[in-house]
């Protein structure tokens, strides 16, 4: 009986012993799962702990201060654009990439330096062009013109040297060449006194034959949307500095609103930056667009009366002479001389209207 006690005691001992040292491995443990309370905590752990690669080595604190990391700097802000021709949102207009349909290019290099061939072709146009519009505008249609010896003085009788500079509203597509209509034929007809105009990329320079068309018509073209910095603008200034004739629509675009609308700061560049100071001739015409409607289908008329106004000539050499000597910057001061030509225009309309709505009575 002792015996059996003693060695009952003997096993309970040896059992203590060896659940005190034993240990269950790992593997062989519960491991909670996504479904247990127990594995949703875990989970949520591991998705917020930053995940460590293998060569990555343990972060080792000392008693070091922290030294505090300097604040990031700012994105680079893109630098100040210059003022633009819009009059309400200073970086609306700004030169953006227009899409241009035919490459214009080999035009400016042909209008620069014209070769003999070059003004035969002219020639030829400007003649066929302008007997076209004497026509139309003169013997199918009522015009009537005011003022008229003054355009025709200008063009023949100014000084070789000096420019001439020519401003008109624009109201239908047959503006240019249709108003040209009203001069003789010795220089509607000329390629040498005829005037260069610019006429926009996307209409009149859509390809191979309507540009060589258009070209040897003296047309600059002009990509609309890409500001006073563009080709365009820089022959037009290189023609006044050549002692030319220059035509331009400064509303920049046909008004068939017939609004009072902001003028394009291109032809203040052009005054401005012109190393000889132009002749500036205002214009204004009425019933134009009555002769090619603005709507479809785009056919010409007759009997349709027109009225075209010649203004005085504006003499703004000392006004331009004063903008440079107080080296007024230029956006300053383009728009300061286009707003001279503002002020004429609403002169010279009020006149021409007035005349027009007489001959309707």
């Amino acid at each position: 009986m002792r015996s059996s006690v003693r060695r009952a005691k003997r096993k309970q001992k040896h059992s203590s012993i060896f659940s005190s040292q034993y240990q269950q491995a790992p593997e062989t443990r519960a491991e909670p799962d996504e479904r247990s309370t127990a594995g949703l905590h875990k989970q949520e752990q591991t998705e917020q702990r930053p995940a460590l690669s293998r060569n990555s080595s343990p972060t080792v604190f000392s008693n070091q201060q922290i030294q505090p990391q300097p604040p990031s700097q700012p994105p680079a802000q893109p630098p100040p654009q210059p003022p633009t021709m819009s009059d309400r949102d200073p970086r609306m207009n700004m030169p953006t990439a227009v899409q241009i349909p035919y490459n214009i290019d080999w035009i400016f290099q042909k209008q620069r330096c014209p070769s003999r061939v070059w003004w035969l072709a002219s020639q030829f146009v400007i003649t066929a062009v302008g007997i076209f519009s004497k026509i139309l505008l003169m013997l199918m249609n009522k015009t009537r013109v005011y003022n008229k010896e003054r355009l025709v003085d200008m063009i023949s009788k100014r000084p070789q040297d000096v420019p001439l500079l020519t401003v008109s509203n624009h109201y239908s597509c047959f503006d240019d060449p249709g108003i040209w209509g009203i001069l003789p034929l010795r220089q509607a007809c000329s390629t040498n006194r005829i005037r260069w105009s610019m006429a926009a990329h996307d209409i009149c320079f859509t390809n191979k034959y309507h540009s060589m068309f258009f070209m040897f018509g003296k047309c600059i073209p002009v990509v609309r949307g890409s500001g006073v910095y563009q080709e365009a603008i820089n022959l037009c200034i290189e023609k006044c500095a050549a002692g030319q004739w220059v035509h331009v629509f400064p509303e920049g675009k046909v008004n068939m609103e017939k609004q009072e609308i902001r003028l394009k700061w291109g032809v203040g560049r052009i005054i401005y930056e012109s190393p000889k100071m132009p002749i500036i001739l205002p214009m204004w015409h009425e019933g134009m667009d009555d002769v090619l409607p603005n709507v479809e289908p785009y056919v010409l008329q007759w009997r349709k009366k027109v009225t075209i106004n010649i203004g005085q000539p504006m003499d703004l050499n000392d006004f331009v002479d004063d903008l440079k000597k107080r080296q007024v910057p230029e956006p300053t001061a383009r728009k300061l001389i286009t707003d001279k030509i503002q002020e004429e225009f609403r002169i010279l309309r009020m006149e021409t209207e007035k005349l027009h709505r007489e001959r309707q009575q």
